[in-house]
């Protein structure tokens, strides 16, 4: 049961990144990455971690996957031979992020040498 949930957190994200890649129109120049997948161990629910480049962006395209959770869901249902099929919470990858201010400050440092 243990090596259940990153199976099946490996399967969402390879599916849910297809649908993201082939079923929806992003804003013009944005970078939308599915950064990770944590579903629940009862597998009701999954928090799918999503990074938008530019960050300005981000609320536009959560409005845009909010308003297409339904459909998506559906599409993932289909897809996937598995019951329950775990309920989508999208969440904005705050960790990317991070990781470029870190990279920044690290540049910063490195020129001032």
């Amino acid at each position: 049961m243990t090596e259940r949930i990153p199976q099946v957190n490996e399967l969402l994200q390879q599916e849910l990144g297809t649908i993201l890649l082939r079923e929806l129109d992003f804003p013009e120049n944005t970078l939308v990455t599915l950064t990770r997948v944590d579903a629940s161990p009862n597998l009701q629910q999954a928090k799918i971690y999503i990074s938008v480049m530019p960050e300005e962006k981000a609320k536009e395209v959560f409005q845009l996957l909010q308003k297409k959770v339904y459909e998506i869901q559906q599409l993932l249902n289909k897809r996937l031979n598995m019951r329950p099929v775990p309920r989508i919470e999208w969440v904005l990858e705050t960790k990317t992020a991070e990781a470029q201010v870190i990279e920044e400050i690290l540049d910063k440092i490195k020129k001032e040498k």
